[in-house]
Formats: C-alpha cells, structure tokens, sequence
C-alpha cells in the first residue's frame, strides 16, 4: 500500500509563509495557471512541484497556492504575452509596508510577483 500524505498548509504569519516558500521552492507554473480574481480578492497559483517534505518519495505533485486577501497584484520580468512561459518559483517572502503586507513570489531569471494584502492568510493544498 503507497503511503499517499497530501499537504494543506494554511499560514498567517511569517513560520507559515516560510513552509509554505520551502515546498513550492523549485515548483513549476505556467503562465496560465496564475489567475487573479481582483473582485474575490484571490490570487491562485497552480504549480507542479517536487514533494519535498516526503523525503523517502521525491513525486511530482499538483499543488494550488490560495492567497485571500489581495488588493493588488504587480508583475516584474515576466512577459504576459507568452501564454507558453512557464516559472520556476524560487521563495515566497513578505514585508510590512505601511498598514499593509507586500507578498512577493520570486522566480527565476529575476522575475517577480508582488502582492499586495491587508493580512496574510495563504493555503496550499495538494491536488493529486
């Protein structure tokens, strides 16, 4: 019998966001699997990413990355147009600016994804 363990990490505060930035580290999303839905004030990433916090079995699973709370959402390096770019995100990090949060996905080849939120309330949930 396979040992199936399929994460849902829910955080609001930096320890969370930390573990959740450890297990989408090196995960791969397409352009087209990042949405914003501006009136719900979510943003969603799916992502293909290695299961790492199973260190016997390194599988590739499909995750979904929720973040609530998102009044605004800007991109750095990363060309919309190309509907065949995929990503690789690297960590997710934040900092107070304000009264408010500015979340920051960072991926590779200097690309950037900056969130901006009155408070931290993000979900990673396993697919598979």
């Amino acid at each position: 019998m396979s040992n199936r363990y399929l994460a849902k990490i829910i955080a609001n505060d930096k320890e969370g966001l930390q573990m959740i930035s450890a297990c989408m580290a090196g995960a791969k999303i397409r352009l087209t699997d990042i949405k914003f839905l501006e009136s719900n004030k979510i943003f969603l990433l799916s992502a293909e990413r290695i299961a790492v916090e199973n260190e016997n079995d390194k599988k590739k699973i499909n995750s979904i990355c929720k973040f609530d709370f998102i009044d605004n959402v800007k991109s750095k390096n990363i060309d919309q147009n190309n509907s065949q770019l995929i990503l690789e995100l690297l960590a997710i990090d934040y900092f107070k600016n304000k009264e408010n949060f500015e979340i920051n996905l960072i991926f590779k080849n200097n690309a950037h994804i900056i969130l901006t939120s009155e408070m931290i309330e993000v979900r990673l949930e396993d697919q598979n």
